[in-house]
């Protein structure tokens, strides 16, 4: 709950761009702001995932207070200095540069008439960010101009260099009529672009006299480009050219888990969903883990073997438990079964002695593991915390190599509860363009909890025995690395459509219903 409290001292009221619409574009400076704040007014265009920043940096008893900017400037400006003369501190985001935006320039206009002080955080404008995106290079002398309001039509069809409008469906027949009575010849290029910067992203090309047709089912805020520029997009179309563009991809994973996987995805265009398959649960007796950090501090162990970043995180959590840290490792080795799992050690400030140099599972590890040797070894037993599900694959083969075993339950993995109805939806009727699986346990937990994908849906497998268990489930499985790592797959199901879409098999990714946008 909030805990804003009137203050003696009046607040102060900072106006913050939030840019074309890709949170990724805020200034560091708003970021900070946004992340902070405890009470903001925001406009209904501003996007969704900038709004979910607002007071992220708050304590866990605290939340932000986020209202709606409603009513005419003068109106939205009352309700800003109405809160700041009570002392509190009032974040007003707006999309795009604010002084940029006429509607926005009067409630600054306003708020300078009440003495209570303000700050301008600048955001990057739409109107040059999102031609750039559409692949458009405006140059220096471009004219960009509001058709949503007043517009001196005459100085803005003379105007040099490419025309910029701000505008929604409704303004396009008006733009154009005007435009052509005014010298524009009909057949002037344009482009309308909606959802700008984002992964949604769509432009569209016509002309003068087809702009009211191309744009009529655009919903929103748009950006039209009018010029020669328009002609640039077959060779400077960068953002919405990339192989994944527009795919929507499910991730089943927990979100801890999906972060490197959906901003792989993301870098590609694509849009993921994490859908959790399992639910990570401790384990149903504290004993042997116990004693096994008992052993560690003790110095029963010569290796400790991490096969998860779950497993990492079970043994630092039973170390926070006895109060101890990474010098609990002193003379012990550690061996991890892939980078991740690697880059989880060293986030504790400890570096693996051992990671697979070739492939990256257990077979990969043990054949890069030493055998025990009784001259150099001082001990000659391994620590294996582990998921209650695993495979005896290592165990037993760290036991070939002469090692001593102690085979921990770290952490037990439970199949998650089912997605949300309309994901379940997706999944059957091919909603999804694509789907990667990292673990036989995600394959049998996603079809245990929301039915096998629909076989349009394309099929990347992170290894032969994810492989294995996706056919045994009657998938037909379209990708697979040369690598088991998460970054190859999503390079090898970039790749994958990159060669569908070179060979004509794959047409561009399909237009989303308004219901899976």
């Amino acid at each position: 709950m909030s805990s804003r409290a009137p203050k003696k001292n009046p607040g102060r009221i900072l106006f913050v761009g939030s840019g074309p619409g890709d949170p990724a574009l805020l200034t560091v400076a708003a970021r900070t702001a946004l992340r902070r704040a405890t009470l903001a007014f925001t406009d209904p265009d501003v996007d969704r995932g900038v709004v979910a920043l607002i007071g992220t940096a708050l304590g866990d008893d605290q939340a932000a207070d986020v209202r709606p900017a409603l009513g005419e400037p003068a109106e939205v400006a009352k309700t800003l200095v109405g809160e700041a003369k009570h002392g509190h501190d009032v974040v007003r985001v707006v999309a795009g540069d604010p002084l940029t935006t006429d509607s926005v320039i009067a409630e600054v206009t306003a708020v300078t008439k009440s003495h209570i002080p303000f700050e301008v955080l600048p955001g990057l404008p739409s109107g040059s960010a999102v031609p750039a995106y559409a692949g458009m290079a405006l140059g220096s002398a471009h004219t960009e101009a509001d058709v949503r309001g007043e517009v001196d039509w005459a100085a803005l069809a003379a105007a040099p260099g490419p025309l910029v409008l701000h505008a929604t469906s409704t303004h396009l027949a008006e733009a154009a009529s005007a435009l052509v009575e005014h010298g524009l010849a009909p057949q002037t290029p344009v482009a309308v672009t909606v959802y700008g910067t984002t992964r949604k992203q769509r432009t569209v090309e016509g002309t003068l006299a087809t702009l009211a047709a191309i744009g009529s089912e655009l919903l929103g805020p748009l950006i039209v480009t009018i010029g020669k520029v328009v002609g640039q997009r077959a060779k400077m179309s960068w953002w919405e050219s990339r192989a994944l563009y527009g795919w929507t991809v499910l991730v089943p994973r927990t979100k801890d888990q999906a972060g490197e996987m959906s901003e792989r995805l993301v870098s590609h265009g694509a849009i993921p969903i994490e859908v959790p398959t399992i639910s990570v649960e401790p384990p149903r007796s504290p004993a042997q883990m116990e004693r096994a950090v008992k052993g560690l501090v003790d110095g029963r162990y010569q290796w400790v073997v991490f096969t998860s970043t779950n497993a990492v995180r079970a043994v630092w959590e039973k170390f926070a438990e006895f109060g101890l840290d990474a010098r609990a490792f002193s003379g012990v080795k550690i061996a991890c079964v892939g980078d991740a799992t690697a880059a989880k050690v060293r986030s504790f400030g400890i570096n693996p002695e051992l990671v697979p140099s070739g492939e990256q599972s257990s077979q990969g590890l043990l054949e890069d593991f030493p055998p025990y040797d009784e001259v150099f070894d001082p001990v000659n037993r391994v620590l294996l915390p582990r998921a209650d599900i695993a495979t005896e694959t290592l165990a037993e083969g760290l036991r070939d190599r002469g090692w001593e075993i102690d085979d921990v339950t770290a952490y037990r993995t439970v199949r998650a509860a089912p997605p949300p109805a309309e994901t379940r939806e997706m999944i059957k009727t091919g909603g999804f363009d694509a789907v990667l699986f990292t673990s036989s346990s995600t394959v049998r937990n996603l079809v245990g909890i929301a039915g096998k994908p629909h076989a349009r849906t394309i099929v990347a497998c992170i290894g032969p025995k994810t492989v294995e268990t996706a056919v045994e489930f009657g998938l037909r499985v379209d990708v697979t690395p040369e690598v088991a790592q998460v970054g190859p797959l999503v390079e090898a199901l970039a790749e994958h459509a990159a060669r569908l879409r070179a060979e004509g098999a794959l047409p561009p990714p399909r237009k989303k219903s308004r219901r899976s946008r």
